[in-house]
């Protein structure tokens, strides 16, 4: 079950199917032998009593597992297997589906006992094919129960993110900043993943804001939300009003817009011309809203704003959204042997003005935004508007950085890596950490930049790369990119360069 809110709760149904010249009773008895193993991992699953045989079990079973409000479908080789019928179920169910067969329990019953499920998933497959059904189908699809509740128990994340993604809408006030092209969203590509997209102005969005009263009781209850969780950090406590105003505002304008979905995130214009209208820097809103599920993306980057929900959903934690922003100096680094040993080259620093929920930071405040005041206010001023970033160190640990991006030509293509934050003090302004990510230097030139993936990518607090790859496979989300080892090339790589 998830634990982060704005997320889908994952209801599986597991139908075992049988082929008319196997014993039924083999796909039953195995059928009773996984769901055991799945409640032993710890997962909840409805097994459905029709055991699919021919198109009208099928039919019979879509009716039974629909009954019972599953969501997510576990199509279970109890032996051979009927390829039409199980794909027609797959075909028809409303919602994702993984398959997965039964192996041979013991060389003492492989007469009456022997199910030949691992030839059964070949034609299984082929008829998925046939029919255009994206089938979740396990790196090892053929297993003994307890082998397979472990991969049921990973398929139950990964039909988490497509029932997000399927419900999601995202909200977006902009247009981009000046020179942000790089944050460009083709409707198309989201509209093939099933994402609703409302696009409004800032002026609207100015407009709702004006329309919270600042006596309204909600903005008391969220300034003393604010004060509680920054503790020391709150150190313009005359600017929460306004920032409770603002959060009051998003979350009211979601909750009244979401129609025909159910789960919303938000990608905002944040600068320049939204501090003088606003009177704040929207950072620090931007943060608690990613800490309750829904992530606000900066420079209204649409496809980060994908990129946050789907991390989050793969992980069940908060995330942010980063750039992917400078180097390393040597100098901060000089005394850790292995890293110098490992590579300068694969570090980078990931920053961005203060969106970063507080659970994800070592300590933070409530700072000024540097480079807008820069931008915007006279230095000899008291700071004012620039005001409302959240400020200080990422959390050292594992991290997973990820994208998924619709192209100028309307193709979808992502990147997943993996690695961790660490230990070290930036000794610089912002949301700010430093990234090692193994293999990144040939990776950021030939994917990164190669690809003309955006300067934004979304964090994850943990290693969620097998989720994702499962996940983004499964939505059929276009060309994958992961970062290749030593000795394996990338197709743009220079063969004869030394480097």
């Amino acid at each position: 079950m998830s634990k982060m809110p704005n997320s889908p709760k994952v209801r599986l149904a597991i139908v075992a199917v049988s082929r008319d010249c196997f014993p039924i009773e083999l796909a039953r008895n195995r059928l009773g032998a996984i769901v055991e193993s799945c409640g032993r991992a710890g997962v909840d699953v409805h097994p459905c009593g029709i055991i699919i045989e021919n198109e009208s079990d099928a039919m019979a079973a879509l009716s039974e597992v629909a009954d019972t409000g599953a969501n997510a479908a576990v199509l279970y080789l109890g032996n051979f297997g009927p390829e039409g019928p199980l794909s027609i179920f797959a075909q028809r169910f409303d919602g994702p589906v993984m398959a997965c067969a039964a192996a041979e329990e013991s060389g003492d019953n492989l007469i009456d006992g022997r199910g030949d499920a691992f030839c059964g998933m070949l034609n299984a497959s082929y008829n998925f094919g046939l029919r255009d059904v994206a089938v979740h189908i396990p790196q090892m699809p053929v297993g003994l129960p307890d082998q397979l509740a472990s991969e049921i128990a990973h398929f139950e994340i990964v039909a988490r993110i497509i029932l997000g993604v399927r419900g999601l809408k995202i909200f977006a006030f902009g247009p981009r900043p000046q020179d942000f092209y790089a944050c460009n969203a083709p409707i198309k590509p989201l509209y093939d993943l099933g994402v609703e997209v409302m696009e409004n102005s800032e002026l609207d969005l100015l407009v709702l804001f004006n329309q919270v009263d600042e006596n309204d009781p909600a903005v008391g209850r969220i300034v003393q939300e604010m004060a509680d969780e920054l503790g020391e950090g709150n150190t313009y406590p005359d600017l929460l009003p306004r920032l409770a105003r603002f959060e009051l505002t998003l979350t009211r304008f979601a909750h009244a817009n979401l129609g025909s979905r159910r789960y919303g995130v938000f990608a905002n214009k944040c600068w320049p011309a939204f501090e003088r209208a606003f009177g704040f820097v929207p950072c620090y809103v931007n943060s608690r809203l990613a800490s309750r599920g829904m992530p606000v993306s900066c420079e209204v980057d649409i496809y980060g704003a994908l990129s946050e929900y789907i991390c989050q959903l793969a992980g069940d934690s908060p995330v942010t959204l980063l750039d992917i922003n400078n180097t390393v100096p040597s100098d901060l680094i000089e005394e850790d042997a292995d890293l110098m040993e490992a590579g300068i080259e694969d570090l980078f620093m990931g920053f961005h003005c203060g969106n970063t929920p507080t659970v994800c930071m070592n300590d933070c405040s409530i700072k000024l935004q540097l480079i807008m005041n820069r931008l915007l206010e006279s230095p000899d001023a008291k700071p004012d508007i620039t005001r409302g970033t959240l400020e200080g160190r990422l959390r050292p640990g594992p991290a997973t950085l990820f994208r998924l991006q619709g192209g100028a030509d309307n193709q979808l293509s992502c990147y997943i890596c993996q690695g961790g934050i660490l230990d070290i003090a930036p000794r610089s302004f912002g949301g700010i950490g430093i990234f090692a990510i193994p293999g990144f230097a040939r990776f950021y030139r030939h994917v990164l930049i190669g690809k003309r993936f955006p300067h934004h990518g979304a964090v994850a607090f943990n290693h969620s790369g097998r989720v994702l790859f499962d996940a983004v496979r499964l939505l059929s989300a276009g060309d994958i990119n992961v970062p290749l080892p030593k000795g394996v090339s990338y197709p743009s790589e220079n063969p004869f360069d030394s480097a």
